[in-house]
């Protein structure tokens, strides 16, 4: 199962979108439902193999210590530069890398979708403004 697949049948994963930027990182973006679908994620057995063959570093007072408990979606973002061969970086299992990070954010209240949204309907954004693309046929 390739990881986008992996994270989806995530209990708790609101959806998954990848992407490849200018600068060259491979991106993955993925939604979840709460703090607790984020650790279902994270304890993974999908998971917990990548942290191991990554090296495995681990926080002292656990994964997502500072995140709140309070029910809001989260969004994680990972980005990977993988290696090239004249970088000289030995193969251990996964790919090699010369960058890695993943970054969790939370939605702000406000912003515009006009014809659809980047994050899955089933995100909550406080104060969205959600219209439908007056461009499209259709729509009013």
């Amino acid at each position: 199962m390739a990881l986008p697949e992996a994270i989806k049948a995530t209990p708790g994963c609101l959806g998954v979108e990848t992407a490849q930027t200018s600068s060259g990182k491979m991106v993955i973006f993925a939604w979840f439902e709460n703090k607790k679908a984020a650790l279902a994620w994270y304890y993974s057995q999908t998971h917990q193999m990548l942290v191991k063959m990554g090296g495995g570093s681990v926080r002292p007072r656990g994964p997502l210590a500072d995140v709140p408990d309070d029910g809001k979606p989260i969004m994680a973002i990972a980005s990977v530069i993988l290696a090239r061969p004249q970088d000289g970086i030995p193969q251990s299992g996964l790919p090699p890398v010369t960058q890695i990070s993943i970054e969790l954010y939370a939605p702000l209240p406000g912003g515009l979708a006009v014809g659809g949204r980047f994050a899955p309907m089933s995100v909550n954004v406080p104060g969205l403004l959600v219209t439908p693309n007056p461009a499209q046929p259709g729509s009013k």
